[in-house]
């Protein structure tokens, strides 16, 4: 196959409350709200496109990911670039991030206040 079907608009992030993780998140990540409805869709990022691009659904009913046991698989996270992971750790956790098991050589997981995992990474 050659050429491309078509280009990424959005990662879409279902979380019960799409506007507190979208604040979360456009904390964490630099990224203003560019588009948010009423209760049930948010999005961070520019136009379609243009990267990154972050939106945030509604799920009332969403069971978190239990990391790092599989009852309920994760299904997607993000990996966040960071300069020094000490502060990046204490800004993250300040904006309601907390600390999962797991980490590697140039990572730590935690999870956003609706329980998804993320990574902060550095070289």
């Amino acid at each position: 196959m050659t050429g491309m079907i078509g280009q990424l608009r959005s990662t879409v992030i279902d979380c019960p409350d799409p506007h507190a993780l979208a604040t979360f998140y456009s904390e964490l990540l630099g990224l203003p709200v560019t588009h948010a409805d009423e209760d049930d869709w948010v999005v961070l990022g520019g136009p379609p496109g243009q990267h990154p691009r972050v939106a945030f659904q509604k799920a009332p009913d969403l069971r978190p990911p239990t990391w790092p046991a599989a009852e309920v698989p994760q299904q997607l996270h993000l990996d966040v670039t960071v300069t020094d992971i000490e502060a990046a750790e204490k800004a993250a956790l300040a904006l309601g991030a907390r600390r999962l098991p797991g980490e590697g050589e140039g990572f730590r997981v935690y999870a956003d206040p609706a329980g998804h995992p993320f990574c902060l990474c550095w070289d």
